[in-house]
């Protein structure tokens, strides 16, 4: 009988990961420019917007340890909102149900994405957020969650957090899979607001995929 584990408890290392899939690092310094080149610029009004998040977040981490759901209340929701996620041609769940099989390993995976966005039916952004593991176990995670998007040759775009911490992920699930990651923009500098940048990625995702999807109806 094929055995079923959840993706939370079998990967937490790229070394698990590699195990299981076909999946490669990028080699071209050009996979992933979305996340540092042209970035869009933001508005006083959305600067301003966020320093309140990152001044909400600091007084509730200086209070003690957060729920994952409560670092999604704080600032992972008011990022998608900004950047344009819950608005068209987007669609927006979270909870998502992701199931699997790997037959050469008789294994089945299951587990749940904190966030995900489609454009129509193709996954265009994957949110996970860590507070229960290390953030650096949340990245193989969610590369495994990326890995059940259905193969299409086209990019797709993550982000994992535990809050302070903000690392973006581009894969194109094709065979082998090719992956390549961002910078990691921290919420610990004190005379900095890493939120700036975050959101900048996030509008440049947006605007990249609406582009694509235009490009494809014309």
């Amino acid at each position: 009988m094929t055995q079923g584990t959840a993706i939370a408890r079998v990967i937490t290392s790229m070394a698990q990961l590699q195990e299981r899939f076909a999946i490669v690092p990028a080699t071209d310094d050009n996979f992933f420019p979305e996340w540092r080149d042209r970035l869009p610029e933001l508005t006083a009004a959305e600067q301003s917007f966020l320093d309140k998040i990152k001044y909400r977040f600091d007084r509730h981490r200086a209070s003690g340890e957060m729920a994952e759901s409560t670092v999604n209340m704080l600032v992972v929701a008011h990022l998608l909102e900004l950047a344009g996620f819950y608005d068209e041609p987007f669609l927006i769940t979270n909870e998502y149900a992701v199931e699997m099989e790997l037959q050469d390993r008789d294994e089945v995976l299951r587990g749940r994405i904190d966030t995900l966005v489609f454009l129509q039916q193709f996954w265009s952004l994957v949110v996970e957020s860590k507070r229960s593991i290390s953030f650096e176990a949340g990245i193989p995670q969610l590369l495994a969650y990326m890995m059940a998007s259905p193969p299409s040759g086209e990019p797709l775009y993550g982000m994992v957090t535990d809050g302070s911490l903000y690392m973006f992920v581009k894969l194109v699930n094709q065979n082998p899979a090719i992956y390549d990651f961002s910078d990691v923009f921290s919420l610990l500098l004190l005379r900095e607001n890493k939120l700036y940048r975050v959101l900048q990625v996030l509008k440049q995702f947006a605007n990249t995929m609406k582009m694509r999807d235009s490009l494809k109806k014309n």
